[in-house]
C-alpha cells in the first residue's frame, strides 16, 4: 500500500518548500493522510485483511501525534506573535 514516487513528489511540492522537503511536518501529515485514504479504500473491499487494519491503526496514530505536534508549534508561534505586538 506504499505511495508511488510520483504521488510523494506531488504532495511534497504542494505542502513543502520544494520536492525534496519530505521531513516537513505538513508534508508528513499529507503523506500519511493519503496512505490512510488508500488503506481505508482497500479495507472496504477486503474486510478480513488484518495486517492492513493494523497498518491503518499505526498510520492514524502517527498522524495524530504529528497533528498534536503541529498544533503545539502553532500555539507557540501565536503566543510569541501576541507578545511581540
Amino acid at each position: 500500500m506504499a505511495l508511488a514516487k510520483e504521488e510523494i513528489v506531488e504532495l511534497t511540492k504542494k505542502y513543502g518548500k520544494d520536492e525534496k522537503d519530505t521531513g516537513n511536518t505538513k508534508v508528513q501529515i499529507a503523506l500519511l493522510t493519503k496512505e490512510i485514504a488508500d488503506l481505508t479504500a482497500h479495507l472496504l473491499a477486503n474486510t478480513h485483511d488484518y495486517c492492513a487494519k493494523r497498518s491503518l491503526t499505526i498510520h492514524v496514530a502517527k498522524r495524530t501525534k504529528l497533528l498534536t505536534y503541529l498544533k503545539s508549534l502553532l500555539d507557540i508561534f501565536f503566543q510569541i506573535s501576541k507578545i511581540c505586538r
